[in-house]
């Protein structure tokens, strides 16, 4: 058994609570189990408990066995001198604090549901898809859609906190951390890292001092991102090549390692070459590209603003030197998508919070409802268990449930598991 699994007994109260004793026969009223600790400390803050005719507030601590205080050490704590009670399942040995006054100890192993033990061994057993398959769609509606509501909050925040960090970085430069966290989004999975150090070595000033002239936007990304350091056949990466050497030397730049960049098991279309490109067309034709983003409030203004076309020497290369037959290169309707999903909710939605101004991130949490859903193999799945998402909003919050919560077996933190064990 785990500990989690206590946690959750003790939390919601989810054992056999009349007549309680502690281990050593005083008598033992819980008043309030106090406030569950996901930090360092005591399991539970701010308890209040009656042992025998004392009244009690403080912290509880819980393990599965009472000895377990010793092998954390938390004798040599001070902060564990406040904790006023030990729950444990079982209590091997007596447990004191550093004055030498033992702690006052409940033992639940002859306390807990045969139910509830039944259906925790059940899920903590089960190998399929997600551990709660086969009870997903029996627990209430209104349980379920609250619950993807706050996934969607949690991916959110989760997104953010890495906004937070470049926003730090930048002195709080919001046009900077914008560039940024779009550069980070331009390269997907696959090459989210090189995109983002690419940003991190070219600044959105040094850009924004050439914005009116495309091939040198193309020249410094090209040329920070390690691609021109080559001799090459065609004329317009030898232009390129040029003018990032002027360039570099004016602002003292230092390229990039071009191995960073991965193409392998890519589809042409993604290559960081052609997204490369697109950016630098992005960076070109927006004016007052992060004004535009917070003020725009329709979806298909948004999309006009992001998506991209290619066109000259790009029409028919995905890299520079080898010529391919002439393609349409726009950014497209999916990929968009996912810049608006992965780089223009995230923020929106951050501006909101630290600005204190709630509409933007009611805004930002309204683009989703506009958006369809995303496809992939997660999406899939759960749509064959009977909860297909509707939109981008539903789409994000099962994805966040999927890989945070139900990949980790995190059953007893999740309101669904909470509701399929009570």
């Amino acid at each position: 058994m785990k500990e989690s699994f206590l946690h959750f007994l003790w939390r919601w109260r989810r054992f056999e609570a009349t007549s309680l004793f502690t281990t050593d026969g005083q008598t033992l009223e819980i008043l309030h189990p106090g406030e569950w600790n996901k930090h360092a400390g005591p399991d539970f803050f701010n308890a209040r408990v009656k042992i025998g005719n004392t009244l009690w507030a403080g912290n509880v601590e819980l393990h599965v066995k009472s000895s377990e205080w010793n092998n954390h050490r938390h004798s040599d704590d001070p902060a564990y001198d406040t904790v006023i009670l030990h729950v444990v399942l079982e209590e091997d040995i007596p447990i004191y604090r550093s004055n030498r006054e033992r702690i006052p100890c409940l033992e639940l192993a002859n306390r807990i549901p045969s139910g509830i033990l039944s259906k925790y061994r059940r899920l903590e057993k089960q190998r399929s898809w997600i551990p709660c398959q086969n009870e997903y769609m029996q627990v209430p509606a209104i349980v379920r859609t609250g619950w993807h509501e706050r996934m969607l909050v949690e991916r959110l925040e989760e997104k953010t906190a890495h906004i937070a960090r470049i926003l730090e970085e930048t002195n709080h430069d919001w046009q900077e951390t914008f560039y940024r966290v779009l550069a980070r989004s331009f390269g997907l999975k696959v090459n989210a890292e090189p995109f983002e150090m690419l940003a991190r070595s070219l600044s959105f000033k040094v850009i924004a001092k050439h914005k009116h002239q495309l091939s040198q936007i193309e020249a410094l990304l090209f040329g920070q991102a390690g691609m021109l350091n080559k001799e090459f056949k065609d004329k317009h990466p030898r232009i390129l090549a040029r003018e990032y050497q002027f360039l570099r030397h004016k602002y003292k730049l230092t390229p990039m390692n071009e191995s960073a960049w991965k193409f392998l098991r890519l589809r042409p279309a993604n290559f960081p070459s052609i997204r490369l490109a697109q950016f630098a067309v992005l960076l070109h034709n927006a004016n007052n590209l992060l004004s535009n983003i917070l003020e725009t409030k329709d979806i298909k203004e948004l999309e006009k603003i992001l998506d991209v076309q290619l066109g000259g020497y790009w029409l028919d290369h995905f890299v520079f030197d080898k010529e391919s037959k002439a393609s349409s290169k726009s950014l497209g309707r999916d990929y968009v998508h996912l810049l608006i999903i992965n780089a223009v909710v995230p923020f929106i939605f951050y501006w909101g919070k630290v600005k204190k101004h709630d509409p933007f991130e009611n805004h930002a949490l309204r683009l989703l409802e506009q958006l369809p859903p995303e496809s992939n193999s997660i999406l899939r799945e759960w749509e064959a268990i009977g909860i297909k998402a509707e939109n981008s909003f539903q789409s994000q919050a099962l994805i966040h449930l999927k890989t945070r919560f139900c990949d980790q077996k995190r059953c007893l933190e999740c309101a669904v598991g909470n509701a399929i064990l009570k």
